[in-house]
């Protein structure tokens, strides 16, 4: 089985970033123990500041895996362009977020792609990811 982790903008700075709100872990350090947990499971992982390359990389990837893990962070609530990539995809996206953004501000309620995402996963801090991965294992 074959995964891909694509996340987006300011989640390279995790573990330096509002560590109340998204920990003291870095996503590297996080992937590691995934990794050797699933290891029969190949877990790819990409991450950009930068709305296209994650449309890109979800264009790229979106045929040949099994799953793709998607946290677009900020662009959750605003990318129209994101939903279509994930609507033209054939393999089966979940949406997650560290955080619960239904605890936070008002504008993070909404978000432009879980219409297009086979679900959601959030408020779980980083095991969000692995919660995601469960579900794509049982899919």
């Amino acid at each position: 089985m074959k995964i891909q982790i694509i996340n987006g903008p300011n989640i390279n700075l995790l573990g330096k970033r509002e560590p109340a709100i998204y920990g003291n872990i870095t996503f590297e350090s996080y992937l590691e123990g995934l990794r050797k947990r699933y290891a029969d499971v190949q877990i790819d992982y990409f991450q950009s500041n930068i709305e296209g390359e994650l449309i890109d990389k979800i264009q790229q990837t979106g045929f040949d895996v099994d799953g793709i893990i998607l946290n677009a962070g900020a662009y959750t609530h605003t990318s129209i362009a994101l939903q279509d990539a994930i609507r033209s995809v054939t393999a089966p996206v979940v949406e997650v977020h560290i955080s619960n953004v239904h605890a936070r501000e008002a504008f993070r309620h909404v978000s432009m792609i879980s219409c297009a995402c086979k679900g959601v996963v959030l408020g779980f801090g980083l095991d969000s990811y692995r919660l995601a991965l469960e579900a794509l294992l049982g899919a």
